[in-house]
Formats: structure tokens, C-alpha cells, sequence
């Protein structure tokens, strides 16, 4: 068997949106993650870390920031035939890199991949992380990852076998 191809992982670009939905499209058609418009991808494209092998994109991963020592780790998807070769544990760690240089202390994610984020540190968590302050605040967000960190019941439907998990940097 030969050596895969080398891959990089690098910021995302404007010109990687339309790949980054459809690298994600398979997986929101088997409701393993929830679908995200262009127009939501475009928004937050400055969010997106991708892996390239060879000018096609085979992974991506995002860093959310929910409040002042608080990200998430969000969309983190490898293509299935490119798994098992470090581009998860890649584009992971290049996601900790930025939360830390942002100053952010604790990582979160929602993630049916509980043995992969296990082994990089995370671990399940129960109701309140944060205290009641942060948690009114953030009670205002808008957004749906918000919402499913908070573990609302109006977002119960999409975490159905989800497991929410936390890591200190």
C-alpha cells in the first residue's frame, strides 16, 4: 500500500465555501450534523479551518467563540475516505492553536465521535459549566451551538445521541 498523499491544513478561504458544503452535505443528509446555508457558511467562513490533499478539500473544522474563555470546536468533518490518517487530530489541533492566541481556556463540542475527542483531551459534561451570570448572558445568543452547549430544550431534537463534551486548554 502506498503513502497517502501529504495534506495541509490551512485558514479557509471565500473560494472553499461551496466545497466546504459539500463535503458536509452526506452528512447532513445522514442527520449526522445539521445542514448550514451558503449564506450561514460565507458568514463564517473566517471561522473555518480546511484539509487539502492535492487541491481538493478532504476535512474542515470550525472555531466558534461563545463567550470570553469559551469556544467551540463546530462542522468538524472528514471525508470517509480520508479518515484514519491524522487530518481530524490535525485540524483539531490547529483549532486549540487559534482558541488559545484568542485567549480561550475551554473547548466545546457536540459530537457523536466520543472515543476521537476522549483522545484528544475532552470529556463529557453535565448541566452547568458556566456560572449563572454567563449563563443568562448567553441565554441571548441567537445561535443554535449556543443553544445545544446550553442543552435547551428547543435544540433537544438535534442533539438526540450527541454527547457534550469540554476541554481545558
Amino acid at each position: 500500500m502506498t503513502d497517502p498523499a501529504p495534506f495541509v491544513v490551512r485558514p479557509a478561504t471565500t473560494a472553499d465555501v461551496r466545497r466546504i458544503h459539500a463535503l458536509l452535505e452526506p452528512y447532513v443528509q445522514k442527520r449526522i450534523l445539521l445542514g448550514k446555508d451558503l449564506a450561514v457558511l460565507f458568514g463564517s467562513v473566517q471561522q473555518f479551518v480546511v484539509a487539502e490533499v492535492d487541491g481538493r478539500i478532504v476535512g474542515c473544522g470550525a472555531l466558534h467563540v461563545m463567550w470570553e474563555d469559551l469556544g467551540e470546536i463546530r462542522t468538524l468533518i472528514v471525508h470517509d475516505e480520508w479518515l484514519h490518517h491524522g487530518i481530524g487530530r490535525a485540524i483539531v489541533e490547529v483549532l486549540e492553536q487559534q482558541a488559545r492566541d484568542l485567549g480561550i481556556h475551554r473547548l466545546f463540542c457536540l459530537t457523536f465521535e466520543v472515543d476521537f475527542f476522549t483522545r484528544r483531551g475532552f470529556a463529557p459534561i453535565g448541566e452547568q459549566v458556566v456560572d449563572p451570570d454567563v449563563y443568562s448572558q448567553l441565554l441571548r445568543s441567537p445561535d443554535e451551538g449556543v443553544a445545544e452547549f446550553l442543552d435547551l430544550a428547543h435544540v433537544k431534537p438535534n442533539t438526540l445521541g450527541n454527547t457534550r463534551m469540554l476541554k481545558h486548554l
